[in-house]
């Protein structure tokens, strides 16, 4: 293993792996280089955390709405109970 990393800048949004890395000079390089890719993750883990959370409050709020409702925005009852019936991580 090649102790003289660091993270490429070019994409923050795209996973990071072995290809993202070019060569560093120094060991201080090296651990900024890890602490920004693991800064990176936390980040990614955070959004998707906060996506789940929305998705789940946006689909217990379109429960409480009523027939009326959701025919104004184009939903049927069965539209909204199989949407609902839907695990949290799934779009």
């Amino acid at each position: 293993m090649n102790a003289n990393l660091t993270v490429s800048a070019s994409s923050p949004s795209s996973f990071v792996t072995p290809a993202t890395f070019r060569r560093a000079s120094t060991l201080p390089e090296v651990a900024r280089s890890i602490l920004a890719a693991v800064a990176m993750s936390v980040a990614r883990a955070a959004d998707l955390l906060v996506s789940w959370r929305r998705r789940t409050a946006d689909r217990q709020h379109l429960l409480t709405l009523d027939d009326g409702m959701l025919r104004d925005i184009g939903l049927s009852r069965a539209d909204v109970e199989t949407e609902a019936g839907k695990p949290f991580w799934r779009g």
